[in-house]
């Protein structure tokens, strides 16, 4: 996502070198506990987010799957979905773009997710809410089992708000 605003910025970009083969490994050993494969196609995708830092629409993901070669559609959204059932990646609706998860989830319990979207320069930030684990309180008394919660927040950073 590129920046609508008319000031510099200096947010937190993605994970590289060792850092990000170290959340690969995470994402992999998670997977053999799961019994589930990250299949290449599904590392891929889910480098390309790690990498990014901030949300990512599909089609800039099958543009970057591959210099010189897009990735066909399906190859993506498959991926994503796998990564999205896993807990390794989330939709920001919103955005209508995907962004890796920065909280795995933890085995037996829901995972709720936040995202503070800033409307001017488009850093995204996740973070836990507390009401998490208040709404999955009140959902299982009403008789649900809330798997997964997101929110989205839109306002304006700190750098943005500084200007």
């Amino acid at each position: 996502m590129g920046s609508s605003c008319a000031h510099d910025h200096e947010h937190k970009t993605g994970l590289h070198g060792a850092a990000l083969g170290a959340e690969i490994a995470a994402a992999e050993a998670i997977c053999v506990r799961r019994d589930q494969k990250l299949t290449a196609p599904r590392r891929r995708v889910l480098e390309l987010l790690l990498e990014a830092g901030q949300p990512v629409k599909a089609y800039d993901l099958m543009a970057a799957y591959e210099p010189g070669a897009p990735a066909k559609p399906p190859t993506v959204y498959r991926a994503l979905e796998f990564l999205e059932r896993e807990g390794f990646a989330h939709r920001i609706e919103s955005l209508n773009a995907f962004v890796a998860c920065r909280h795995p989830l933890q085995e037996g319990r829901a995972h709720a997710a936040a995202f503070l979207i800033c409307d001017c320069c488009g850093a995204t930030r996740e973070i836990e809410p507390e009401i998490g684990g208040t709404l999955a309180a009140q959902a299982g008394a009403a008789g649900y089992d809330i798997k997964a919660l997101t929110v989205e927040a839109h306002g304006l950073c700190q750098d943005c708000r500084s200007i």
